[in-house]
């Protein structure tokens, strides 16, 4: 062992050692381990910050763009509804056809892409169902790794490990060759992650914090059924408007006084005043629906009041406010300040009565919307006090079918190898801007920089593990070990050995580093190279004890989990995993099958340009 070595062996210690305890954050580690490589000169300046600008920090930037545009042109509420509309809020089957969808999918495109796109679809299932999101994102990145071994371009690690094979005179993988083992591995995994895993996950999230959270406030607001609105003719319960949009009716009034109970049959009119409650985000999608409209909106206070100089705030009735014990209505709030109150809010309590009638208290939270220096005045008054600002970020819904064609169309060039998947979801990410989806600021603040930090960060301790022959090394141990055990033996502790470097290096350089040893050491025990090939490839995509795949990274914030959750959680699923590769790939891949001459004289060749290098 050279000191090189040994000297990263210890920050690769030290690095875990942070990862797992979170005594700082996550990001701070990483950009340390980046300093100590070049402190320490294992790596020269140049090298340790290329990754910031590698293929897999573009690859997710360009992702994390394209999602955020899905995002804000409602793409994901509408698949959230759909699904809900499958499973309810039932959380078991929820879970259940979040994790088939998500292995489904990613089994035909990258688990990367996959995961990115549910992700927003998940957060936004879990408030509707009242699930912490904690229980749902992590499942959905394992599911959406599980099956990178079903197809060639499951993951770009096959396709790398296609092209190496080809370098040494075999066959590629073929589009399905891996199924045999992946299929089983992906329903095994998801059996495990829906009976065992699930439970072992921490509630990271309480189902009560959500509602409680900045922005998620239920507010009470009227709704008024159009006369040109689907709605008309149909019962309470076809109008679904709490499975659709998460909004739950108090009372329905109709001819301005009569009060009806919100019953499933009762058939609605036009012209029918609905008291309705939601969380804020859910009430302002209602101006994006056609049919129904908000009371307060239909004609506001000041119709000289341009859309610019519009403002949406959530504020709070101080102890002194003289809107204390009076109703808006008797307070004529409306006439006084121009005002629209959209919805009032106060906890614990649900109103049956018109929001203009009800008496106010200390404390309660109103969602106003008008002229933003009419919102001043009302502050400087010292009647409430402004608690944020609400962002008119209502959905562009006209767009959500360019923003899915693009979507689509980005990961199709990079699947097919149109071009590079890079290049790929960057054309996209400049599609989505061109095109209104979404504008670059929009995006930007969407985007978790911690993760890009993170991953660019983590892929220069890879380029260490190869430079200083570290990986190398290790590997080379293994084999030492296992020869001595047999084949089986040693197939496995090659499985061990990817798994091992796959968490401190991407997927794809450690298939790369691994694989001429693996397909060396099979030719020297006179062995079957592609059975180990294949046992590479496999564990290559076995990322689940740390969160640094790229899947994992994208869910780490959301979710709030720790290191040590994907440690608890993921290392029974690796332990299983392992198990079945074991089982099957000597099967599908046959130890004793030997090499051709050509492959042969390809390793010596390969071997023989090495040494000179050297």
């Amino acid at each position: 062992m050279t000191w090189e070595i040994g000297v990263l062996l210890g920050i690769v210690f030290l690095c875990l050692l942070f990862f797992s305890f979170e005594w700082v954050p996550t990001d701070v580690v990483a950009l340390s381990v980046v300093i100590a490589l070049v402190l320490t000169g294992l790596l020269p300046a140049n090298k340790a910050f290329s990754g910031f600008g590698s293929d897999t920090v573009i690859t997710i930037l360009g992702l994390l763009i394209l999602t955020s545009a899905l995002l804000r042109t409602g793409v994901m509420d509408i698949a959230g509804r759909k699904i809900i509309g499958l499973t309810g809020t039932d959380p078991n089957k929820l879970l259940a056809i979040i994790m088939v969808a998500a292995a489904g999918l990613s089994a035909f495109m990258s688990n990367t892409a996959c995961a990115a796109f549910f992700v927003p679809v998940v957060i936004g299932l879990a408030n509707r169902a009242k699930v912490s999101p904690s229980k749902l994102l992590l499942p959905l990145a394992f599911s959406s790794i599980l099956s990178s071994s079903v197809t060639l371009i499951s993951t770009s690690t096959n396709i790398v490990v296609s092209g190496l094979l080809q370098q040494y005179k075999m066959a590629p993988m073929g589009m399905f060759e891996l199924a045999p083992v992946g299929i089983p591995i992906t329903i095994a995994g998801l059996l495990y992650m829906y009976f065992i895993g699930r439970r072992i996950i921490p509630d990271r999230a309480p189902p009560g914090d959500l509602i409680e959270e900045f922005g998620m406030r239920p507010y009470l607001t009227e709704l008024v059924i159009l006369p040109d609105s689907p709605l008309v003719g149909k019962t309470l319960a076809e109008a679904a408007l709490g499975r659709d949009m998460d909004l739950t009716v108090l009372s329905v009034i109709r001819q301005k006084d009569r009060h009806h109970a919100p019953r499933g049959d009762l058939v609605l009119a036009a012209g029918d005043l609905l008291l309705v409650e939601g969380k804020r985000d859910e009430i302002l999608k209602i101006k994006e629906t056609a049919g129904i409209e908000i009371k307060a909106d239909i004609k506001l206070s000041d119709p000289n009041t341009k859309a610019e100089d519009l403002g949406m705030v959530e504020a709070i009735l101080l102890p002194k406010s003289p809107l204390i014990g009076r109703t808006l209505k008797g307070f004529r709030f409306r006439e006084r300040f121009k005002l629209q109150v959209l919805g009032i809010n106060r906890h614990g309590e649900n109103f049956r009565r018109k929001i203009s009638v009800v008496p106010l208290r200390m404390g309660d939270t109103l969602l106003l919307q008008g002229a933003k220096a009419n919102i001043a005045t009302l502050q400087e008054g010292n009647l409430v006090r402004i608690l944020n600002q609400v962002g008119e970020d209502r959905p562009h819904t006209s767009r959500s079918r360019r923003a899915i064609f693009i979507f689509a169309a980005a990961l199709a060039l990079g699947t097919f190898k149109i071009v590079s998947f890079p290049i790929a979801v960057l054309l996209g990410s400049v599609a989505v801007f061109v095109s209104n989806c979404i504008t670059p600021e929009e995006a930007y603040r969407e985007i978790e920089w911690k993760v890009i930090i993170l991953i660019g960060s983590m892929l220069a301790l890879g380029v260490a593990m190869e430079e200083t022959g570290t990986a190398s090394y290790l590997a080379n141990l293994i084999v030492k070990f296992g020869a001595s055990f047999g084949p089986t033996v040693l197939l496995a502790s090659f499985f061990v050995l990817t798994i091992l470097l796959t968490q401190p290096m991407s997927n794809q350089a450690a298939a790369v580093v691994i694989l001429p040893v693996a397909i060396q050491t099979a030719l020297q025990l006179d062995l079957n190279p592609r059975t180990f090939t294949m046992m590479v490839a496999v564990a290559a995509s076995c990322s689940y004890l740390t969160p640094l795949e790229p899947a994992c990274l994208m869910i780490y914030g959301p979710g709030r989990y720790k290191f040590f959750d994907f440690i608890k959680v993921g290392s029974i699923l690796t332990l299983l995993i392992f198990i079945i590769s074991v089982l099957l790939v000597p099967k599908v891949w046959p130890l004793s099958e030997k090499a051709g001459p050509e492959m042969i004289n390809a390793v010596k060749a390969r071997q023989e340009s090495s040494n000179k290098n050297e």
